[in-house]
């Protein structure tokens, strides 16, 4: 069998050199004083070297703490901080931005190559930023591989609460079978049907735990390729298709309806008669929108409900999402599922309440600094992650609504409470409630209801500008209204379903 590649849109290497790479920078990382107690934070975008810096983080026994490069330094700061991360690698250009946060940490440096740079238009300056800082690239050639492994640790990823907090979430335990590669080798095998010729294509940001993991699991699957997009963009992602012969795809309902977007003509263009499998995770995907795609690209496509704390829980093919519009699917893997009432009762099928899961394949995890959430999520050995459903007599799940505030847009998740926190900081607003309301590219779009003090004219520019340099441009409001008073509970607290009602009526959906 041929050695399979590992490639982005600027580099290509088989995957023996990979996993020699990779060796060679667990050594690198544990001389460096890395390891268990010292996390690595990794910001980065998409390319070949940050799923070498995954793997060699994981054969280290290392924990990665992957952030997303989009953050600012307040947010990037606050993470490395709780994370206890004391080096961070990351792309050169990245750097000036979020130089106060890297304070006090040992910084390695990752060129970007020419690809990551014609997609985000980086300059030559800025893709040496900090020359003498020291190179991934330089640090790996100067170590020998490793010998005698360790067990491969999964990632540690930031999530949050009703608060707003960002919580990181720490695997404590891989399962009963002790190694998280098996983990993903059931991944890939069980729920993605990778096999040897395989090839495995995201432009999803590897930052996010979804693509993070399916990328994983096509690394550690045998004879399987992995090709990276350094970034989305609809045609030259079906462009790579054909010419790739791409068989197993992850996307995001905001891709599919972007691509969807296109005219016939160019939708026409590309033979996409190699795809075997396409799962969508993250965002919940419309039904429209699901049998739009399916009738462009056949039943190739599968829908998978998960969470960072619990992992992938439930699967639906196309042909069962068509007989039963709105299901999230079937638990897998030995996923346990219980629907409960607010008093933790089991409920029967059909009836709605909260979701509980229970996934022992992925093991069991903490919330770092927060172990009372970790406590308060949990009801008869299942964790709950905020969100309202039921099942149905033939054990499909079906999401109805979120318990939390949480909006997720483009797939990304975004609190509102984080949001409402900045923004009342500022002098002019006396009061602000955030929330999701449709959008029909991203899902949800955030927007802010902002009650003013009586000496300002309102301005939803002047809004948006105090956030500059506060929060991510992702987390900024697309939509800014006002009013006089908010509406209130008789506790004080805003009652934010009928701010959000409106925009709500008529999309025939709740999340």
């Amino acid at each position: 069998m041929s050695d399979p590649f590992v490639a982005d849109f600027d580099q290509e290497m088989h995957r023996s050199l990979l996993e020699e790479r990779a060796s060679k920078g667990a050594i690198a990382l544990t001389a460096l004083g890395a390891g268990v107690d010292v996390p690595v934070a990794v910001i980065m975008r998409n390319d070949v070297t940050q799923l070498e810096v995954m793997r060699a983080a994981a054969l280290a026994g290392t924990v990665i703490v992957a952030l997303n490069w989009h953050g600012e330094v307040d947010e990037v700061a606050a993470i490395c901080d709780d994370s206890g991360a004391q080096f961070v690698i990351i792309h050169r250009d990245l750097i000036d931005a979020l130089r106060p946060a890297l304070q006090g940490r040992q910084v390695i440096g990752v060129t970007p190559g020419a690809a990551l740079c014609a997609a985000y238009e980086i300059g030559a300056e800025a893709a040496q930023t900090d020359p003498n800082c020291v190179e991934w690239r330089t640090l790996v050639d100067a170590h020998p591989p490793l010998e005698n492994r360790e067990m491969m640790r999964p990632l540690m990823r930031y999530t949050s609460g009703s608060t707003g907090a960002p919580k990181g979430v720490r695997r404590t335990g891989t399962g009963p079978r002790k190694n998280f590669e098996d983990v993903l080798r059931r991944i890939g095998t069980e729920m993605m049907g990778l096999k040897p010729g395989s090839r495995f294509f995201t432009a999803a940001p590897i930052y996010h735990s979804a693509p993070s993991t399916l990328s994983s699991a096509a690394l550690v699957s045998e004879g399987t390729s992995v090709l990276i997009a350094p970034k989305f963009e609809p045609e030259s992602f079906l462009a790579t298709i054909e010419a790739r012969k791409i068989t197993h795809i992850y996307l995001v309902p905001t891709m599919m309806s972007r691509m969807l977007k296109l005219s016939d003509a160019v939708k026409s263009r590309y033979d996409l008669s190699s795809v075997e499998f396409c799962v969508s995770t993250g965002s919940p995907w419309p039904h429209d929108l699901k049998v739009a795609m399916i009738d462009w690209w056949g039943p190739v496509f599968w829908e998978s409900y998960g969470a960072t704390e619990i992992g992938f829980m439930t699967m639906v093919s196309s042909q069962d999402a068509l007989a039963k519009p709105g299901t999230a699917g079937k638990a897998q893997m030995g996923c346990s599922i219980l629907i409960l009432d607010e008093d933790g009762n089991k409920l029967p099928a059909g009836e709605t309440g909260e979701i509980h899961a229970r996934m022992d394949a992925f093991g069991g995890f903490d919330y770092s600094n927060d172990p009372e959430s970790r406590k308060a999520a949990e009801k008869h050995g299942h964790i709950s992650v905020g969100d309202l459903g039921w099942l149905d007599d033939d054990g499909f799940l079906f999401i109805t609504d979120r318990k939390k505030d949480m909006i997720i847009s483009g797939g990304a998740n975004i609190f509102p409470a984080e949001i409402e926190a900045v923004l009342m900081r500022a002098p002019f607003i006396r009061d602000v409630a955030v929330f999701g309301a449709p959008h029909p590219e991203f899902g949800e779009q955030i927007v802010a209801a902002v009650e003013p003090f009586e000496d300002w004219s309102p301005d939803s520019g002047e809004v948006l500008a105090f956030l500059e340099g506060k929060l991510a441009r992702f987390k900024h409001p697309r939509i800014v209204d006002f009013h006089d008073t908010l509406p209130r509970e008789d506790s004080g607290k805003i009652f934010k379903p009928r701010l959000r009602a409106p925009y709500w009526e008529g999309a025939g959906r709740k999340i």
